[in-house]
């Protein structure tokens, strides 16, 4: 991209791209004009061929006249007829390479626009928040980023073309009908006063039935989208034809819609205002040639020029359409882009390597930023030394996975804070600080790509591949990997699915080993892994980690004993910590979880 600014700085992000344009979002039109600015080189040259194009074609009405002229003659000029025919053979030829020039000056505009806002959104959405994410429906993300950037093209080309050459092809004619009379402009100025009324009654009609067709899209495809993400639900609660019927109704809101639009699109006014433009002209015209005022070539010529007003007349039903629809989805990617995200990427900020020291200083959180209601976290506080293992543990929606999302950040405490290395999480350059946090889930989400891919997916393209093979052996995945056909190049399915839930996550371990981070976070990492299997990769985690700081959310006794303190979490707050012994003679909730293991 080019180094350039073309408007104020964004808001704050968690993801930029260096030299990267920034865009004038205060509103759709603003927005889609700083784009086309990009290409100034472009822009110019689509406005200069538009403008000769019409000229030139609004010049053959009047060479056309000259010859009805020299014809009805009584002695015609061979010589001059010859030149006026090749007159407009050359018109024709010159109009016809720019023609070209501006065709392909708008397309490429169109083009650009669509792939430049296109980049634009999915660094916007890479930039958002975990918590703005949580917010979203995929399928309307999905609408935005496809089918309302996909209308910003032909709302160039050829909406805004053929509006821009519909402007000129008004004027130009004007221009030429005053050069054979001044008082042949009654009839088409006539029209073009009453024209921008009719126009702006139809958009007004138009617009919010264009809007209301992009949201309504948005609704039917998020809707769609996760039937298909649930399909596995949707069968098993054998509910196919309750889906069906949900989706036939937002479809049918959609066409309805379309109906709607093509009403508005019948009672099109101005092209019934031209008819009687056209008719006063041509009377008028008359009345003039009975008068001796005008000659039949002239006559020609004025309706020739007439004529070129049925362009912009009738154009303007389609190219206003493909308009509102472009500005209607600009509005809603704007919508998504502008949308306040809670994170900032703190780019300049501390960055070091990390050594591993954790502390929660009276940390209080609420999700959503929701300081009216409970929080999910109520003044923590506790110490991780470089290299110990903190196991976590706490009945279901006691806050422990939200706790280990506050160390790298994932959302922003409300109060209170937390440090890594002596230096509050919130002034870390947050990629410096990412980078050396890995984390293991219980749900872990894979990729549709080659396994060596998804396990490399935290190097970028960092890793080669016996550091490839050194991680998954040590997470117990190289038997099963080396099983497939293709080994580590076999594409598995969207989100792993064509994998185990213990294939799965050993591949997330392996995926984690790779990066070999200072902090290592593990929310029931080993659930779905045979006891085993797992003595295996806790052995190997356990030797591979050694001198690096763990958070441990687990309810495996075998786990929680080989960790170093043992933080209990009931409702938000730490109830106690200590060692497993400690825990079993003072804690009651830690003593109730437990004691069957005894």
């Amino acid at each position: 991209m080019l180094n350039q600014s073309i408007a104020p700085a964004q808001p704050k992000r968690e993801f930029s791209v260096a030299d990267e344009v920034v865009y004038n979002r205060s509103g759709p039109v603003r927005w889609i004009i700083s784009h086309l600015l990009r290409y100034p080189q472009l822009l110019a040259s689509f406005l200069f061929a538009a403008l000769l194009t019409n000229v030139f074609f609004a010049s053959i009405p009047r060479f056309t006249g000259l010859a009805f002229d020299e014809v009805l003659k009584p002695a015609p000029d061979p010589g001059r007829l010859l030149t006026l025919a090749l007159s407009i053979l050359g018109v024709v030829l010159v109009r016809g390479m720019l023609d070209i020039t501006n065709a392909w000056s708008v397309e490429t505009l169109g083009q650009r626009m669509e792939r430049d806002a296109r980049d634009e959104l999915y660094i916007s959405l890479l930039g958002k928040s975990q918590t703005f994410h949580n917010r979203q429906r995929v399928g309307d993300i999905m609408a935005r980023a496809t089918n309302d950037v996909r209308q910003l093209n032909p709302m160039m080309n050829p909406g805004v073309s053929l509006i821009t050459e519909s402007i000129i092809g008004i004027l130009a004619p004007l221009v030429f009908i005053a050069f054979l009379r001044v008082e042949l402009l009654v009839a088409p100025l006539l029209f073009v006063i009453v024209y921008p009324f009719a126009l702006r009654r139809y958009t007004d009609q138009l617009n919010p039935v264009s809007g209301e067709q992009r949201w309504r899209f948005g609704e039917m495809n998020a809707g769609l989208t996760e039937t298909i993400t649930g399909i596995q639900v949707v069968k098993s609660a054998a509910q196919e034809a309750q889906e069906q019927r949900k989706f036939g109704v937002q479809a049918r809101l959609v066409r309805d819609l379309f109906v709607k639009q093509g009403e508005i699109q019948a009672r099109y006014l101005p092209i019934l205002l031209l008819g009687f433009a056209l008719t006063g002209a041509f009377a008028h015209g008359l009345f003039l040639v009975s008068r001796n005022i005008l000659s039949i070539g002239d006559l020609v010529a004025y309706m020739g020029l007439m004529g070129i007003l049925r362009f912009p007349a009738f154009i303007s039903i389609f190219t206003f359409s493909l308009v509102q629809m472009g500005l209607a989805g600009a509005r809603r990617i704007l919508e998504l882009m502008k949308e306040e995200t809670e994170l900032d990427e703190n780019k300049g900020g501390y960055a070091a390597p990390i050594r591993g020291e954790i502390i929660f200083d009276h940390v209080t959180f609420h999700l959503d930023n929701d300081t009216a209601g409970l929080p999910v976290l109520r003044d923590i506080s506790f110490r991780a030394a470089p290299g110990e293992t903190i196991a976590i543990v706490g009945q279901t929606g006691s806050g422990k996975t939200t706790l280990t999302k506050l160390v790298n950040r994932t959302y922003d405490v409300n109060a209170g804070r937390i440090l890594i290395d002596g230096v509050d999480v919130r002034e870390w350059d947050l990629d410096s600080l990412r980078s050396q946090i890995s984390t293991i889930e219980q749900d872990i989400f894979l990729f549709s790509r080659p396994i060596d891919e998804n396990i490399a997916f935290g190097m970028g393209q960092q890793a080669d591949r016996l550091a490839i093979e050194a991680a998954a052996r040590a997470a117990q995945a190289h038997e099963f990997i080396t099983s497939f056909t293709d080994g580590y190049r076999t594409v598995i399915g969207e989100r792993g699915v064509t994998l185990s839930g213990g294939q799965r996550q050993r591949m997330a371990i392996a995926r984690a080993l790779l990066t070999d981070p200072r902090i290592l976070i593990l929310d029931d990492s080993t659930s779905a892994i045979d006891s085993a299997t797992e003595d295996q990769i806790q052995r190997a985690i356990n030797r591979v980690l050694e001198g690096r700081t763990t958070l441990l959310i687990t309810h495996r006794l075998s786990q929680i004993r080989r960790a170093d303190r043992i933080l209990v979490l009931h409702q938000g707050q730490v109830l106690d910590q200590g060692s497993h012994e400690e825990l079993m003679q003072r804690c009651d909730l830690y003593r109730r979880i437990f004691a069957h293991y005894e």
